[in-house]
């Protein structure tokens, strides 16, 4: 699989696992339908398109999972998450039940169709429930392997999916569900990653040696649970983290990170995150990352204001 798979990698995962597991049913809100018609057509019975009826489809998943099937309820981010939060919290988490919320567009990758195609706080709102786990993997070998990892467990699972690859291309022994990854080792600052902007990271790397400054990268493909212990050695010995994810300010990535160093004497932090407003432009998504501040320029920037490095 190669880095640019990420349109691909969800439908072929599903019928992969599908036609091996009679339990698997997925539940679509009219998105993605012709992708996974190969699943439909491989599995008969085992795959609806509800239509555009979020709360329904969360509902009917719910049902699903109490009789001991596997539901995947699919659609845009801000109608399966936000619209639908209610069902999820009482007929998901109330209950105790399994299930996976795999969502489309990430943060802002819908960027042409304005805010309403947006959700900033998605992680934030499935990590205040009990009895969840969030992924967000942004590499096809990452979506396949963290799918077959949790699919069928006994929590609720929300994919965070993204269109956009970060580049890096891991082993699948490296990808480990609850587990963060040592992509780079570095002494002076730790860069904390999740999503799309593990490459904002990495091309921030020959930029920080230019000026003498040692990045070491984790990267989060599991959010919850989250691996404490490796920001925790990290930031034990560079005493300085920069986070960078796109999200809110509150509930992502960076609330994980500070309260697991929380304690550790002498710890400087600053984070890059999406600002407290709505996204109003209708640019692209290249143009939506420069103008929020997700590039290399800014990142360098950050750690220049905890290491005091003139850039």
């Amino acid at each position: 699989m190669t880095p640019q798979d990420m349109r691909q990698i969800f439908p072929d995962t599903m019928l992969e696992v599908g036609v091996k597991d009679k339990n698997l049913v997925i539940l679509v809100g009219d998105i993605g339908h012709f992708a996974l018609q190969p699943f439909a057509q491989s599995c008969p019975g085992r795959y609806f398109n509800v239509g555009i009826l979020e709360p329904t489809i969360v509902s009917m998943a719910a049902g699903i999972s109490s009789i001991g099937l596997h539901p995947v309820v699919h659609t845009i981010a801000p109608f399966l998450i936000e619209r639908s939060f209610e069902q999820i919290k009482l007929d998901f988490c109330y209950q105790n039940l399994g299930g996976n919320l795999v969502s489309a567009g990430s943060a802002f990758e819908y960027s042409t169709l304005g805010c309403t195609h947006h959700t900033y706080s998605d992680i934030a709102l499935i990590n205040s429930l009990p009895n969840t786990e969030i992924i967000y993997p942004a590499s096809p070998v990452e979506l396949n392997t963290l799918f077959k990892q949790t699919y069928s467990s006994d929590k609720l699972t929300y994919m965070r999916m993204t269109r956009q690859p970060h580049g890096v291309i891991f082993n699948e022994d490296q990808v480990i569900f609850g587990k963060g990854i040592l992509v780079r080792e570095g002494s002076d600052v730790t860069l904390v990653a999740t999503g799309p902007q593990l490459r904002t990271a990495i091309e921030s790397v020959p930029i920080l040696e230019s000026i003498g400054l040692s990045a070491e990268i984790l990267y989060y493909p599991t959010l919850k649970p989250f691996d404490k212990e490796l920001v925790v050695s990290s930031a034990s010995k560079t005493k300085k983290i920069v986070t960078i994810e796109e999200h809110a300010k509150y509930g992502g990535l960076g609330d994980y990170v500070l309260h697991a160093v929380f304690g550790i004497e002498g710890i400087k932090f600053d984070a890059i995150h999406l600002p407290e407003k709505f996204l109003r432009s209708y640019g692209t998504y290249e143009e939506h990352c420069k103008g929020l501040g997700f590039t290399a320029e800014n990142l360098v920037n950050k750690v220049n204001n905890i290491c005091g490095v003139p850039f």
